[in-house]
């Protein structure tokens, strides 16, 4: 972008941001713990509306169980002025495969969801086999800017 050149910063509107989401497979996860932020990439697949992921046993798994409430941000960059960036604010929770006191159904729409981008994941030819934990982010409030050159 040459110096006369000027940027415009938008917000973007549901339909947008919901496409961004759709059609990206990597943001960013930020959560606390003890008064510390973490923010860490991960694989996600966003659809009917919730953002699922899974993840190994682990200490981010035993944060995200303690402290649910998280941000997560997802970017498309062409350049300085010329990006995307849509952030999500909603709650973890474990999409359990039976018992889950949020939704019987959870584990199967997190499974069909993933195998629709990565039909090998959670079988035996699993490229992340050690990933056995579904989560699913339910979603209160979602965010979009974009900058573009004018």
């Amino acid at each position: 972008m040459s110096e006369a050149a000027r940027a415009e910063f938008l917000e973007l509107d549901q339909p947008e941001i919901e496409a961004i989401l759709a059609r990206n497979h990597v943001g960013r996860l930020a959560f606390t713990f003890r008064d510390k932020v973490d923010i860490e990439p991960l694989s996600y697949v966003y659809a009917d509306g919730v953002i699922n992921f899974r993840t190994a046993p682990g200490t981010k798994l035993e944060v995200l169980l303690h402290q649910p409430s998280v941000a997560f941000e997802v970017d498309e960059v062409r350049g300085h002025y010329e990006w995307k960036s849509v952030v999500v604010h909603g709650t973890v929770y474990m999409a359990e495969p039976e018992g889950s006191r949020y939704d019987v159904d959870a584990h199967e729409q997190a499974v069909a969801a993933i195998r629709g981008v990565a039909p090998q994941a959670l079988g035996p030819d699993d490229p992340a086999p050690f990933r056995t934990v579904l989560l699913r982010l339910h979603i209160f409030r979602m965010e979009g800017r974009e900058a573009r050159p004018v």
